[in-house]
This record gives C-alpha cells, sequence and structure tokens, in this order.
C-alpha cells in the first residue's frame, strides 16, 4: 500500500468518464485537398493504420464527409486544430467538424 496516497473511503470519486459526452470528428471532402494529405492526416493525427485510412480517404471523397473519431469535446477540438493547422501549412482549404455523437 503507498503511504503517500491515504484510502478515503468517505470521499466518493467524481471522475466518471461515463458522464462526458461524446464528440464526433467528421472530415469534409473538398475538390481541392490530395488524397495523399488526407491518408497522412488519417494516419499522422487519427492513428488509424495505412489500410483503413485509405478506406476513410475514399468515403470522404466519394461520399462527401466521414466520421473518423469519436471523443471527449477537448481532444475533438484538439484533433480539429491538428487537421486545419496542417492544412494550411500545406496550402488546402481541408476542414473537419465537430458534432455530438
Amino acid at each position: 500500500m503507498d503511504t503517500l496516497t491515504p484510502t478515503r473511503p468517505d470521499v466518493e470519486d467524481r471522475t466518471d468518464l461515463s458522464a462526458i459526452p461524446p464528440y464526433k470528428v467528421i472530415l469534409l471532402d473538398d475538390p481541392f485537398t490530395t488524397m495523399d494529405f488526407v491518408i497522412r492526416i488519417l494516419v499522422g493525427v487519427f492513428g488509424k493504420d495505412p489500410t483503413t485510412a485509405a478506406r476513410l480517404m475514399w468515403e470522404v471523397h466519394s461520399q462527401g464527409a466521414s466520421h473518423v473519431a469519436t471523443l471527449p469535446l477537448e481532444q475533438a477540438e484538439l484533433k480539429q486544430e491538428q487537421v486545419h493547422r496542417a492544412a494550411r501549412t500545406e496550402g488546402f482549404p481541408f476542414r473537419c467538424v465537430i458534432e455530438t455523437a
């Protein structure tokens, strides 16, 4: 037992992750962003394997959008900023949106 961390049975643990509502991160198609860039975003930002990234990229391209992650709001906002920053850096208008799940 860790002597530095006393147990307090009278204190309720208020960290209930199930109470945090999930948010969907959705990538949006545009006529200028390359397929290669979208795959790099899916692998680099969202941690998808190359096969899954290629499938999701085709979904974005053919259907106009693809739900690529479900995350707590703060994490979804971070991913969105990473996508938008990378797109700006490479001169693409690529965007993603966040919706409640």
